[in-house]
């Protein structure tokens, strides 16, 4: 089967370490890892934003090459930062997703995401949260064969990580695309079908959820075990 996404020694220098990765069209994988492990640089790479060695392809197109309008077919990107200064509005900035004008789609966006109550308004004056709402609905605009979100679902409330996680789920079964996103709650892991674990620049480990969550080489990554159903503190090693 021929990968959707296939990178081969992607790296970042003093952040990434040569990695090779195939995702699959259809794959919902979620990226973790503790802080400075790497995910952001992971995403950043692939999405030929810092690449500076190796080659990342989408459907056999080098992303790094590729013209911005086409990029953008390929690949939706979704920042860890959702500062936005610019005094425009949340339909604009969901606008800026697009290879042309297409206000239909950009209502649809609007309808899905909930943000018709303040469509309008300018983005720097909005929550957190409801910028996250307005950023995620940019990724999502050119229907992309590949999403690449970093930290989705930080920020949001409990209604909207669910809906989020919903919305990928339909986007991956209408388009047939690949999402790869950063988490830090390891219990939405479960939510996925596939997850990464990165330690010192390295994927150290890729496993299905369950097993993942329940793995040594994770309690050790972060430095916590679980205690019944909780996680604690791994206790340090006796010298």
């Amino acid at each position: 089967m021929t990968p959707l996404l296939d990178a081969r020694g992607i790296a970042v220098e003093r952040r990434l370490e040569p990695t090779d990765l195939i995702v699959q069209a259809g794959e919902l994988v979620g990226v973790i890892g503790p802080n400075g492990a790497g995910k952001t640089s992971l995403l950043r790479a692939l999405a030929g934003i810092e690449l500076r060695q190796g080659r990342a392809t989408i459907d056999g197109e080098a992303v790094a090459s590729a013209p911005p309008p086409r990029r953008m077919r390929l690949l939706g990107f979704l920042p860890a930062t959702r500062s936005l200064v610019w005094p425009i509005s949340a339909r604009d900035v969901i606008g800026l997703g697009l290879t042309g004008p297409d206000a239909g789609r950009i209502e649809e966006l609007i309808d899905l995401l909930e943000l018709r109550v303040f469509a309008d308004r300018p983005v720097n004056s909005l929550s957190t949260g409801e910028r996250s709402r307005v950023l995620f609905a940019r990724a999502l605009a050119a229907r992309p064969r590949v999403l690449l979100l970093d930290e989705p679902l930080s920020n949001l409330d409990p209604y909207w990580v669910l809906r989020t996680l919903e919305i990928l789920e339909k986007a991956i079964a209408a388009t047939n695309c690949a999402v790869l996103a950063s988490l830090h709650n390891l219990e939405q892991m479960l939510a996925f079908s596939r997850v990464l674990l990165l330690d010192g620049g390295r994927v150290i480990a890729d496993e299905l959820p369950g097993e993942m969550l329940a793995s040594e080489t994770l309690g050790q990554a972060f430095r916590i075990e679980r205690n019944g159903t909780a996680w604690q503190v791994r206790a340090a090693p006796q010298s």
